[in-house]
This record gives structure tokens, sequence and C-alpha cells, in this order.
């Protein structure tokens, strides 16, 4: 009875509505501004394809923060995961394909390299797992070294230059009913990832642990067990995004998408995922998602109208890093308001 409680009161505590809403009008505040900004330049069909097949990259990385920060850790391996799949699906596609291998049909390569890519996540995923459940070391520290450890053999692997193919390039551009491939994936796991934090005992398990580690344990909860697969579940969708970082450059190479760490992390914190854990939604994240998707591309294009020089990458690195710390101290205020009012 009292579990069934407990269980009522986090299921309204993570529904996150009145975050979900303020998510929800902000997002539309920039898309409205950059409309009303740039015109026709922000609303063409082409800039809303562009922007379209460019969020999941980063998109689906998010999600291996969400459920890691959830736990009250973080994954900052993601990245040289994502890389180092990218970079074991491309081998094995140039070495057992048409790209000057063995010439095996592709419906046995793009499979098998697929399967390749999500295994080499996995057990990137596991080591992290293992690192912070089994031996103690902080996440942070953890997956810090182990991302290191696989931008690292990547390089020794490939020596430094990319790996080129171009078999997964309809996985990239292609499209489905209208809908770039990337985006179908996108929305798979996000659904996936709801059933899974709100439906399931495991997601109930994410979220008690994360909200209070100590109560988890004296409640009959196999934190190691719960942090082995959240870090191992990570993983895997760091191979997922490596799958479509290779399909969308036609290449894998060890430092693509050096920028996705920061990126993510803004995403998660600014779509409400408390990085003390126990607290956020995939709605607040897909949210989050999208407004920074429009803010980066309308900043882009405003700045190269204003400037006409490449510096607008550069002044984006410098808006990620300002908004990032910008909202950290927002919502540190905030929790310290409700703190004081339910004290």
């Amino acid at each position: 009875m009292a579990q069934t409680s407990t269980r009522k009161s986090f299921q309204k505590r993570i529904s996150g509505g009145s975050q979900t809403l303020r998510l929800l009008i902000i997002t539309i505040l920039i898309f409205i501004g950059f409309s009303m900004a740039l015109g026709d330049k922000f609303l063409s069909i082409r800039n809303l394809q562009s922007m379209a097949v460019q969020f999941p990259e980063f998109g689906i990385l998010a999600f291996a923060i969400l459920i890691t920060m959830l736990t009250g850790g973080i994954d900052l391996s993601i990245v040289g995961t994502a890389n180092l799949s990218a970079i074991a699906a491309a081998l094995l596609l140039t070495r057992l394909s048409g790209d000057g291998g063995a010439g095996m049909p592709l419906l046995v390569t793009i499979p098998l390299a697929m399967l390749v890519a999500l295994a080499v996540a996995s057990l990137c995923g596991l080591l992290n797992g293992f690192l912070v459940s089994k031996a103690g070391i902080t996440p942070i520290l953890a997956t810090l070294g182990t991302g290191s450890l696989y931008t690292g053999l990547s390089y020794v692997i490939t020596g430094g230059p990319a790996i080129t193919t171009t078999q997964l390039a309809f996985i990239g551009n292609g499209s489905i009913l209208g809908l770039p491939i990337p985006v179908i994936v996108f929305v798979v796991l996000a659904i996936a990832f709801a059933v899974i934090l709100q439906r399931t005992t495991f997601g109930f398990n994410i979220y008690m642990l994360g909200t209070n580690p100590t109560a988890a344990v004296f409640s009959g909860i196999n934190t190691m067990r719960v942090l082995l697969r959240t870090y191992w579940l990570a993983g895997l969708v760091a191979g997922i995004a490596g799958i479509i970082f290779l399909a969308r450059a036609n290449s894998a190479k060890p430092d693509y998408g050096s920028s996705f760490i920061l990126l993510t992390v803004l995403i998660a914190i600014l779509g409400g995922i408390s990085y003390t854990g126990g607290f956020g939604t995939v709605s607040g994240l897909v949210l989050s998602v999208l407004s920074i998707q429009f803010l980066s591309t309308g900043l882009n294009m405003l700045m190269l109208e204003l400037s006409g020089s490449s510096a607008a990458i550069f002044f984006r690195q410098f808006a990620w890093g300002a908004l990032l710390l910008l909202v950290m101290v927002v919502n540190y205020y905030v929790e310290q308001r409700r703190q004081r009012s339910t004290g």
C-alpha cells in the first residue's frame, strides 16, 4: 500500500506539467522571433528540412544524458562511444561490401554493420556502468576517462583520417512518408523512453535512485543493477547516434560532433532535467531539443546576415555556454525559492 502511494506521488512529481508548458512557450517564442527577424529565409522549406535532419544527431544523444542524469550521474563518453561505434560499422562495410571489399550483398552487410555498432556501443556502456556501479567511481570522472579512452581507441584504429562509405546514406538522407528517417528514429526513441520512464518498474527505480539513493537501497532496489542497466542503455543510444553520424556524413572519424557534449548537457538542463537526479521528463527534453535547434539555426542565419562571415559558428558556441550557465543559475534560485516555500 505504501509503495503504491509512493509510486503515485512520484508520477505526479515527474509529470512536469508546468515545466513542459514553460518550455513549449519558450520554443514557440523562439520560432516566432526568428521567423519575424529572418522572414522567408527562416521559414523556407529548404531551411525547415535542413533543421529536421540536423537535430536528431544531438537529439538522440540527449536521451543518453537524460537517463543517466535522472540517476544523479552523467555520461560524458557518449560522443566517443558514438564515434567508435560508427568506425566499427564503417570498417565492416568497407571490408565486406562493394567499397573495395569482398562484395557481400548489402542486405547482409548493412544489418550486420548496425549490429556491430550497437554491440560495440553496448560494451562501452557496460564498462561505464561497471565503473560507476561496481567500482564506485564518480560518474563524471568515470565517463570522462572512458570517453577519452574510446576516442583514443578510435584514433588508433583509423590512424586519424575518416573512413568513408556511402552505403548508409539512405538512412541519413532518406525519408518515409515525407519524414526524414533520422527524425523517425528520434520520435521512436522519444516514445520508447517515455514508456520506459513512466510505465515500467525500471523507470520508477531510476527516479527513486536519483531522488534518494539511501531510500532506494532500503526499499529493496538493486541500485548496482539499475545503474548498470542505465549506462548500458545510454551506450546503446549512443550507438544509434553513431549510425546516424555515419549515415549523415557518409564517413566516420574519431572527432565527429566534439561539441555535442556541451550541447546535450545544455539540452538536458534547459529541458528541466535535474543534475542532482530524480526529476525530468521526455517531453521537456524533446521541446528543449527543438528550441536549441531553432536557436542555433536562427543565430547562424542572423549572424551571417549581419556580419557576412563564418564567425557565426563561434558565436553559437559562446551562446550555448552562456545559455547553459544562465539556465543553471536560474534553476538554482528557483529551487531555493521552492525549498523555502515548502520548508
